[in-house]
């Protein structure tokens, strides 16, 4: 295996060291002065639109009228707040320093603009095929690029987000499950492999009903869980919350300033493992929430872009510094194991909560880990499931629930690092033809912006654009 994870590694290197980070940056860049600043303008309108709707007994989703906005954020939140926020920014912080995440916050910052073109457009281009809603950037890419090649293209990305999320994706959830539970329990990763492949298995044949109804009632649980218990971590250690901070913001510029060089990273490393594991963690840009908010139930597209504006806050803002101060303040970053190497991933995170609740740190952060993977597995499923009936219609369903769940249980006893390469590669790939295609429609979100905040009533049959 050691040639090919080369050669994944080679491809990664051309496409995230410098041509990934320029197109997601300068596209965040291009939406917020398009949008005015959206993102800062309408931050709390934002809040109060997310938070407002919120509901746990309200009309349940369904294949034929969609979900509520609360729903569809939580079906996009599920998929965002993964081992990303667990496992990534600890393999950004060791792969490129405690900068790492100063960059994770910008590419968020910035990201807030572009899932806000994202939802936009996948509310504006939703339709119904065969009395199934459906959106998401397929269609959209298909406005943007009109006849054949439109298909051709849409087609493409289609195909990427298949195995990026549904394949690759998966897979380095359940191998962030695997090697925590094997740390906490003891329990071969081979066996909660194929444990976690049944029951994976097991919600995905239940349809669109079961994935959202397991979701809203996890993830907002297993936030509250995973903060009280950082929060603890955090202030147990609170003496080391100024110089987590220093190391952050000045591991941004010069590394080698912070933790005595130990880790011997660069500013471009920095930039490059912040960038891509933000994507990984906040998703803007990347063309896989939009398939969530298509399917909201509000009156005007820009509504639904608000709302998903929040789940890249709520993600990558608030979230994700728990474990970057748990891990920081710990003092546990550029530790090694017996073997000599860096501790890296979910074994990072385990260890920092070790260090104030013992090994009972190992099980607090198994058991996050699992619902916090388990709801993005569905999410990804959810959103490569959109893809796999935009090519193949719903006799393919079955068939890829099966495969699926096979790559869950496979992705379990795989080496970390070429998961995380393979991860990174599908993810890169799949951001290239969905940020064309913003570029493309960016007059068409601009159009739809000033209509609504001008008080216009929204029309889906009218020509807005």
């Amino acid at each position: 295996m050691e040639w090919f994870s080369h050669l994944v590694n080679s491809i990664n290197g051309v496409l995230w060291n410098v041509f990934l980070i320029i197109l997601l940056c300068g596209v965040g860049i291009y939406f917020t002065i398009l949008t005015k600043g959206i993102q800062f303008r309408k931050f709390k309108q934002s809040f109060r639109s997310t938070f407002g709707s919120i509901t746990f007994s309200g009309k349940k989703a369904s294949e034929k009228e969609g979900m509520t906005s609360f729903q569809s954020l939580i079906t996009s939140i599920s998929a965002q707040i993964g081992t990303g926020n667990l496992a990534g920014v600890a393999t950004a912080m060791v792969s490129g320093g405690p900068g790492a995440v100063f960059w994770m916050w910008v590419s968020a910052i910035l990201g807030m603009a572009t899932i806000y073109a994202e939802a936009t457009l996948a509310q504006r281009y939703k339709t119904t095929v065969n009395g199934t809603l459906v959106g998401g950037p397929a269609y959209y890419i298909r406005a943007a690029i009109k006849g054949p090649a439109g298909r051709v293209v849409a087609a493409i990305f289609a195909v990427l987000i298949i195995f990026a999320l549904g394949f690759m994706g998966n897979m380095v959830q359940a191998n962030s499950v695997g090697g925590a539970m094997e740390a906490a329990f003891g329990i071969p990763s081979e066996f909660v492999g194929g444990g976690l492949a049944l029951i994976s298995l097991l919600v995905f044949l239940g349809g669109v009903k079961r994935i959202v109804a397991v979701a809203e009632k996890v993830v907002p649980f297993m936030a509250i869980f995973f903060t009280l218990a950082s929060l603890v971590v955090i202030f147990i250690n609170f003496r080391n919350i100024i110089p987590a901070f220093y190391d952050i913001f000045v591991g941004a510029f010069y590394p080698q300033a912070v933790l005595g060089g130990i880790l011997g990273v660069s500013v471009q490393q920095a930039i490059r493992f912040g960038i891509a594991r933000g994507l990984f963690t906040h998703e803007a840009g990347m063309g896989s929430t939009p398939h969530a908010h298509a399917l909201a139930r509000v009156k005007n597209p820009c509504e639904q872009g608000l709302v998903a504006m929040m789940g890249v806050f709520i993600d990558t803002i608030v979230l994700l510094p728990l474990t970057v101060l748990a891990i920081l303040t710990s003092g546990v970053l550029g530790s090694t194991d017996t073997k000599g190497e860096f501790v890296t991933g979910i074994e990072l995170t385990q260890a920092a909560f070790s260090q104030v609740f013992g090994h009972f740190g190992y099980v607090i952060i198994a058991i996050c880990v699992f619902f916090f993977a388990f709801a993005t597995i569905m999410g990804w499923y959810f959103f490569g499931l959109a893809n796999v009936k935009y090519l193949f219609g719903k006799k393919a369903v079955s068939l890829y629930a099966v495969l699926v769940s096979a790559f869950v249980g496979i992705g379990c006893a795989l080496k970390v690092d070429l998961v995380w390469s393979l991860a990174d590669l599908f993810n890169g790939l799949m951001v290239i033809p969905n940020i064309l295609a913003l570029i493309l429609l960016g007059g068409v979100v601009a159009k739809l912006t000033k209509s609504w905040e001008s008080g216009e009533v929204y029309s889906p049959d009218s020509e807005q654009d």
